[in-house]
């Protein structure tokens, strides 16, 4: 089978940026971004719907992920393009479906970063009052965006080391609850009176598995990522492995401290704490909380906005969104864009508009990246170095899409909606970047 490579204009693109991302600073941006504020609050959900046999919803919701993380590893390992998921798909099926799909990642990624960064003020104001009202709170948004953002303009590697000081940060309230609350377990807690049915799980599993969503994000700055065939599945595998023992440990924990209770806490860890070290516990997962959301912010101002990059780069957005600093090599026109667009939408509050289209937006996505691999593969597609073979290579990206068409079929009426509107607008800025793209890049414009 004949080997074919992505087109020589965009790797030469790629090519202005500096490829500093190695396993563990990609593995740490994965887990700084999937571990984000969700975790404080999930163990009380799983518990409502699942009770003492609640870590069965995590363990299934990490098979899922497994088989869809295997297609994204055997993708990035072929595929290292700045972009991600948008990438793989545009190389596999064209620039069509390409900028529809990573019109969808992006506007899931943009609702997502707008909420966590507003529910980071919420946190801050409730641990500084103070920064709670309008007007303070809003300066605080402002403020730590845009310092943010000029800490990523500044450089990658730079932005890439604070955001592994971050991850450490936020892991370690987590850790220090879990080996504090040992202690403090009941093991009657842990005991099941029901085993629950497949119905159930299911429902639990479609809730819990978006506490694993972040790797579809961490992965946009490919271009910037060391051997990516050895680099992108290495660090999949450690952050997701890490990120599933986390979550399972959590659960038991405050499941075994807090008992039946625990289905009707809304800060099950910071109560949880609080019975197993005092009220100083309670005040460290509050901080907690605060550190974890301003890390998933940090992680996602540095994916983000490389997301523009490239559709500046593919030029289905203006050229000016693909320049690179002169010295210290990093997009920062995107940069700015992202961080001006995500403090708009968090400061107003339309953010919760687009929120609703995330999850279905991010799960076509994921499809569409599944079904790329088979493509992929068929074509012999890789750039440098041998590309990740997954096991049970032909089974896995068939499994994937059936768990993500069964996931899909929870959205309403509603949300379909949304998602077609997105849809519309992609195909219109499609058509109208035509013209100019096939001046400049014929056979890229197909």
């Amino acid at each position: 089978m004949a080997t074919t490579s992505v087109p020589v204009t965009r790797q030469r693109s790629d090519g202005s940026l500096i490829r500093a991302l190695g396993v563990w600073g990609l593995a740490a941006s994965i887990v700084n971004i999937t571990v984000g504020g969700g975790i404080f609050r999930l163990p009380a959900a799983a518990a409502a719907a699942l009770g003492p046999a609640a870590p069965i919803a995590y363990v299934a919701c990490a098979i899922a992920m497994g088989l869809i993380v295997l297609c994204f590893a055997e993708a990035g390992s072929r595929v290292s393009l700045t972009g991600g998921l948008y990438a793989y798909v545009e190389v596999a099926f064209g620039p069509l479906v390409g900028f529809v799909m990573g019109a969808l990642l992006w506007a899931g990624i943009a609702a997502a970063m707008a909420a966590v960064a507003s529910f980071f003020a919420d946190a801050l104001g409730a641990l500084v009052p103070a920064l709670a009202t309008g007007g303070a709170r809003s300066t605080v948004l402002v403020l730590v965006l845009a310092a943010l953002a000029g800490l990523n303009v500044a450089g990658v590697r730079g932005a890439n080391r604070f955001n592994a000081v971050m991850t450490v940060a936020k892991l370690v309230p987590l850790l220090l609850l879990i080996v504090l609350g040992i202690g403090a377990v009941h093991r009657e807690n842990l005991v099941w009176t029901t085993t629950p049915g497949l119905r159930d799980i299911s429902k639990a599993s479609i809730v819990l598995l978006f506490a694993f969503l972040g790797v579809e994000t961490a992965l946009v700055p490919s271009g910037e990522v060391e051997d990516p065939a050895r680099t992108v599945p290495r660090a999949i595998f450690i952050a997701m492995i890490g990120v599933t023992l986390l979550y399972l440990a959590v659960q038991l924990v405050t499941q075994g401290i807090l008992g039946p209770s625990l289905a009707g806490q809304k800060t099950p860890l910071a109560e949880a704490a609080a019975v197993a070290m005092g009220p100083a516990g309670r005040t460290l997962i509050l901080v907690g909380m605060t550190i974890s959301t301003f890390g998933y912010v940090c992680g996602m101002t540095l994916a983000a906005p490389r997301m523009l990059f490239a559709f500046g780069r593919d030029g289905f957005l203006p050229a000016q969104l693909a320049l690179v600093h002169p010295r210290t090599r990093t997009p920062y026109v995107a940069i700015i864009l992202q961080t001006v667009i995500v403090i708009a939408l968090a400061v107003s509050g339309t953010f919760e508009k687009l929120a609703i289209i995330a999850n279905g937006s991010i799960l076509l996505v994921y499809a569409a990246c599944c079904a790329a691999v088979i493509e992929l593969r068929r074509r012999g597609v890789q750039e440098s170095g041998t590309p990740f073979r997954m096991p049970f290579a032909a089974a896995v990206p068939l499994l994937a899409l059936a768990v993500i068409v069964w996931l899909l079929t929870s959205l309403s009426a509603d949300d379909w909606k949304a998602l077609l509107v997105v849809v519309g607008v992609a195909v219109v800025v499609y058509a109208s970047s035509l013209p100019s793209r096939r001046a400049t890049r014929p056979e890229a414009a197909a």
